[in-house]
């Protein structure tokens, strides 16, 4: 049975899933994030095959989430750096770190905390309307259909 790829459904949220869904791409998202951008360094902070981690990082470069940049010629050495697509992911990403935190982080409290470049204060991403600034969330909204609907 052929399975359908998500990526060609009219849907925004599996048009994205089809880039990040897959549990390690969110993962090295983190990492290169956090500052761990050579391929060793992700496979021993991730405990990931070289064969995953080789396959997720192709995938990623090649949907312009991450470029790959030569950091050595002798030997040749890459490491791995985030587009603007890929940092628009990472804002994905907090919204998924405040949802863990709330509900899984459990008695220990959060693993990581973020800290607010303006404010300097330790926050969390809250969702707000682009043009009202009000909280938005599942219950602050209709959906509708858009320009780019399936007819």
């Amino acid at each position: 049975m052929q399975r359908t790829r998500i990526g060609d459904l009219t849907c925004s949220i599996a048009r994205t899933l089809d880039i990040v869904g897959e549990q390690w791409s969110a993962l090295i998202l983190r990492d290169v994030y956090a500052g761990i951008t050579r391929f060793e360094a992700l496979q021993r902070d991730l405990g990931i095959s070289t064969k995953v981690l080789s396959e997720r990082l192709r995938w990623l470069v090649e949907n312009e989430v991450l470029e790959r940049r030569e950091y050595s010629q002798r030997p040749v050495r890459h490491e791995y750096a985030l587009t603007q697509k890929g940092r628009e992911l990472c804002d994905l990403l907090l919204v998924m770190v405040r949802w863990g935190d709330k509900w899984k982080a459990g008695e220990a409290g959060p693993p990581v905390l973020y800290r607010h470049h303006a404010c300097g204060q330790i926050s969390h991403v809250e969702l707000r309307c682009s043009v009202c600034e009000r909280p938005m969330g599942v219950d602050d909204i209709d959906l509708l259909p858009g320009p780019g609907a399936a007819t």
